[in-house]
């Protein structure tokens, strides 16, 4: 069975474009406008859509992405609450749906009631940012009984031989991580990235998204089509608290 998360990137791709998965922490900028933002973002053509799941211990977001995380937790949101409101709307949204955080959450919740109520929700993939490759087997079997993708992380100081572990019956997407850091928005991207990137299409046989440092669409045409994806959060965060909205975010990557 083909992820959803892959059937929506190989549609945007087959159409000339790079698929767009935009981030957006569970709860921002509010409990009720979240899922507001969300409807926009699904109408504005994401051809998958993270969804963070909120943190207080996070050892991958950048100061952007952990504010807006601190202020949902602090406004009460949990893994409960994503995957019954999650549960509630299952089917409305077009975009395949993935949430993404850490281990901590996820074992605290339960990881067998985690995956079957994820399952429930319309989840189609998960990212753990902390989970070492070591430590996933027990994590991926658990959701692959429910068809979750555990999608994995690679980037520039990541071995062709370690990719290779990762590839290894992997689906749903793989993301690349732009920079040596956190999620943030950077104005140019690293010089090597062209050539891990094309290293990472050789080894992979599912689809490339290429996340962390995107503020603007002009660094996707730089690349040339060399991943099939891009994600973005702190940019699309960074809009929002300026006043803006998702779907006006959207356009310029389109």
């Amino acid at each position: 069975m083909t992820s959803p998360m892959t059937l929506r990137i190989r549609e945007a791709n087959k159409a000339g474009k790079t698929a767009l998965i935009p981030f957006l922490p569970a709860g921002f900028p509010s409990r009720d406008r979240f899922w507001d933002e969300l409807e926009q973002l699904d109408r504005a053509g994401a051809a998958v859509i993270e969804i963070g799941m909120p943190f207080s211990d996070p050892v991958a977001d950048g100061p952007v992405v952990a504010k807006a995380s601190l202020e949902c937790l602090a406004d009460n949101v949990n893994l409960e609450w994503i995957l019954s409101e999650l549960k509630a709307r299952k089917g409305t949204f077009r975009a395949a749906l993935l949430l993404m955080g850490y281990l901590n959450p996820v074992l605290q919740y339960g990881l067998e009631r985690f995956a079957h109520d994820a399952g429930q929700a319309g989840i189609s993939g998960l990212i753990l940012a902390d989970l070492p490759y070591e430590e996933s087997a027990s994590i991926k079997a658990a959701l692959k009984s429910h068809h979750i993708s555990l999608v994995p992380l690679v980037g520039l100081n990541t071995s062709p031989e370690r990719m290779a572990l990762y590839a290894d019956g992997a689906d749903g997407f793989a993301y690349f991580v732009s920079v040596l850091g956190t999620t943030g928005q950077r104005d140019t991207l690293p010089e090597q990235i062209r050539e891990k990137l094309a290293q990472a299409r050789d080894i992979f046989d599912i689809p490339i998204a290429l996340g962390f440092g995107l503020r603007h669409p002009d660094q996707l045409r730089e690349l040339d089509g060399l991943c099939h994806a891009a994600v973005f959060g702190s940019a699309l965060i960074t809009h929002i608290c300026n006043g803006g909205t998702s779907e006006e975010f959207m356009k310029p990557w389109l």
